[in-house]
């Protein structure tokens, strides 16, 4: 039986002891989870799962995602776009148009800042450097997304009696949840405005210690790694911006009546009618 090329790499050999031992500590996790009885066993274990074999299969295709022009990295980002859209809502599951709103808020934010900073020249016009930079910046708008619809479902969902009355009053509807809807933006941008704050006190990136160790300047590393950060920040207000427009115009039916968040599991083709 031959090797797969790449899997008798002795590095490779011991990043699986590596893989082992952290999946150790996941365990630990899962199983704390389990005795607390806290219900998210299943969806931490498969998410864990699922990344592990999504990040190697990635791995495995590298070098035939680098061989590709240059022009298909666009089919690439806007697939990742897709995906990422797609399993953002999910956070949402049951907020009017989850899909749409995930999708129009990721794309937006994510390429204004890729086409912005790749023509400012801090993101290399090579799928080398496009591809990964790129995915970086879908994914954590992305969590940005996927934290906004969390939030703001909460949020309309404790506060349903409220919003109601204020409706009943002639509130209109924008201003009725205006103070929900911002709060939905506030609790999905937490987690990059905390990276921005403790940045390089705290959170040293492994972009910035992975120049460094390449034999890069340090102080060039350094703003590098901001630049990236910006990108993060930026991509991520964005997004949240325009999750929260949309969601504040979804969550009405056109009496200005407040729909109600039924929680479903959306088939693709559901899903796709949802864009009409």
């Amino acid at each position: 039986m031959t090797v797969p090329a790449g899997l008798g790499d002795p590095t490779v050999l011991a990043g699986l002891a590596q893989v082992a031992v952290a999946s150790a500590l996941a365990a630990v996790v899962l199983g704390l989870s389990y005795v607390r009885e806290l219900g998210l066993a299943r969806e931490l274990g498969g998410a864990f799962v699922r990344g592990f074999v999504q990040v190697l299969a990635m791995g495995a295709l590298i070098g035939v995602l680098f061989s590709i022009p240059l022009s298909f990295s666009g089919v690439v980002l806007a697939g990742m776009v897709g995906y990422a859209a797609w399993e953002s809502r999910r956070r949402g599951d049951g907020v009017p148009r989850a899909f749409r709103v995930s999708l129009t808020a990721i794309a937006l934010g994510s390429s204004v800042v890729i086409v912005t900073m790749t023509a400012a020249g801090a993101i290399e016009s090579t799928v080398r450097n496009l591809v990964p930079v790129g995915g970086m910046i879908i994914a954590n708008a992305m969590k940005t997304n996927s934290l906004a619809l969390d939030r703001f479902k909460s949020e309309v969902e404790s506060n349903r009696d409220e919003i109601e009355a204020l409706l009943a009053i002639g509130v209109p509807a924008r201003a009725a949840v205006a103070e929900h809807v911002t709060e939905s933006v506030r609790a999905s941008l937490i987690p990059v405005v905390d990276a921005m704050r403790t940045l390089g006190l705290v959170y040293i990136p492994g972009m910035m210690a992975g120049m460094i160790l390449g034999g890069a300047n340090p102080i060039y590393a350094a703003e590098y790694q901001f630049v990236i950060m910006a990108m993060i920040f930026a991509a991520g207000g964005l997004t949240s911006m325009t999750n929260s427009l949309l969601v504040g115009r979804y969550a009405f039916t056109e009496a200005a009546q407040l729909r109600r968040f039924e929680e479903s599991t959306p088939t693709l083709l559901s899903t796709l009618r949802s864009l009409r």
